[in-house]
């Protein structure tokens, strides 16, 4: 799994936002306020978002509605997962990702190992 480009992002970011299946047109909508897009153009991101495996599609009358395959925080628990994994002696690689943790993450990071320690 690689990183997302820009509009790949800002498409991914708005279907997590939803609570709900949603279109093409949702989607376009749903931007149109960043930027002027073109239908095609979200269609096409959407195909290729579908294509790497993050996105569900379902026809729906003459249109696809499209829901995400992971949350959010799945996602990025797998890209830090790949990047754990290519970067040489894990170990320090972990030790220089604890090192650049500010307050907020590393609270964020003792709840989850308070819930995971409890599984």
């Amino acid at each position: 799994m690689r990183h997302l480009g820009e509009l790949e992002s800002a498409i991914m970011e708005h279907i997590w936002s939803c609570d709900a299946s949603v279109s093409v047109r949702d989607v376009l909508h749903g931007l149109q306020h960043d930027k002027v897009l073109a239908y095609t153009t979200v269609m096409t991101v959407m195909d290729k978002l579908h294509k790497k495996g993050l996105l569900r599609r379902s026809q729906a009358r003459r249109a696809y509605l499209y829901e995400p395959l992971m949350s959010h925080e799945a996602y990025s628990a797998q890209l830090i997962r790949e990047a754990l994994a290519q970067g040489g002696n894990q170990a320090m690689a972990l030790v220089h990702f604890l090192e650049r943790l500010s307050p907020e993450e590393h609270a964020a990071l003792d709840v989850a190992l308070h819930q995971t320690a409890r599984r």
